[in-house]
């Protein structure tokens, strides 16, 4: 019941918690080829969008609470409300939750999107590397969200791919967040102007010198930073053991 609700939430405000891009840039067209346009629909029906990335030509990395009945990714795309000749448009075959995912405290909310068929690789479509299980971006390292999400608390979603840069704080800055986990979440934000992933950029990620190192996750509804990501370096057994087909 939880999942269907925000799925119906995010039909109307085309978003979850706090995930798309305010305060940032257009992208510069296919220069981030890993972004995935994720479309989810509910067993009722409902339509949902989230942001996602390539990690293998076979499985996009997303969050956990972008999940639904059915699914479908367009990788290549810059405008979405545009055919390019750069999109590839695949159905998703199935998802895979990790045995640990916490609804309620939004811990390891990390999904991985098994595509019916192997992506083409092209310049405009490509994989993003994973970091080690043991590297862990610090605290003060500046990094990339990008997203198709709002631009503005009562802002629409952006038809043109965004971005923006951000800084890994002190979990001290997360402290309002009351089940934050350092281990598994990664507490980010930008201590000079208001910028952050929001509505409609969930499952985007947070690339710090050319890595994945997060997954947008979850923030205050009035669109403020810090705002919490899924930190990835935790997940990666599991992602390696789905991956391989374990």
């Amino acid at each position: 019941m939880q999942v269907l609700l925000f799925l119906m939430a995010l039909s109307l405000s085309s978003g979850a918690g706090a995930e798309e891009i305010i305060g940032g840039v257009e992208s510069e067209p296919h220069s981030r080829p890993y972004m995935a346009y994720v479309r989810i629909f509910s067993k009722k029906g409902y339509m949902a969008i989230c942001g996602g990335f390539l990690i293998d030509p076979q499985f996009v990395m997303t969050a956990a609470h972008c999940r639904g009945r059915r699914i479908t990714v367009t990788l290549g795309a810059h405008d979405v409300r545009k055919r390019e000749s750069t999109q590839q448009k695949i159905k998703v075959e199935k998802y895979i939750l990790p045995p640990n995912y916490n609804v309620s405290s939004k811990l390891h909310d990390i999904l991985l999107l098994k595509l019916k068929e192997q992506v083409e690789l092209t310049p405009a479509v490509d994989v993003i590397p994973l970091p080690g299980p043991s590297d862990f971006a610090k605290p003060g390292t500046m990094c990339w969200a990008t997203g198709w999400g709002r631009t503005g608390v009562k802002e629409p979603l952006s038809r043109t791919l965004r971005e923006v840069e951000l800084r890994i704080m002190e979990k001290k800055a997360c402290k309002a967040y009351r089940r934050y986990k350092d281990n598994f979440q990664v507490c980010v934000g930008s201590p000079t102007k208001l910028a952050l992933a929001y509505r409609g950029d969930s499952g985007g990620p947070l690339v710090c010198a050319g890595v994945a190192h997060g997954i947008v996750s979850h923030g205050r509804g009035k669109g403020k930073p810090p705002i919490i990501f899924t930190r990835i370096s935790s997940h990666v057994p599991w992602i390696n053991t789905v991956i391989k087909g374990n």
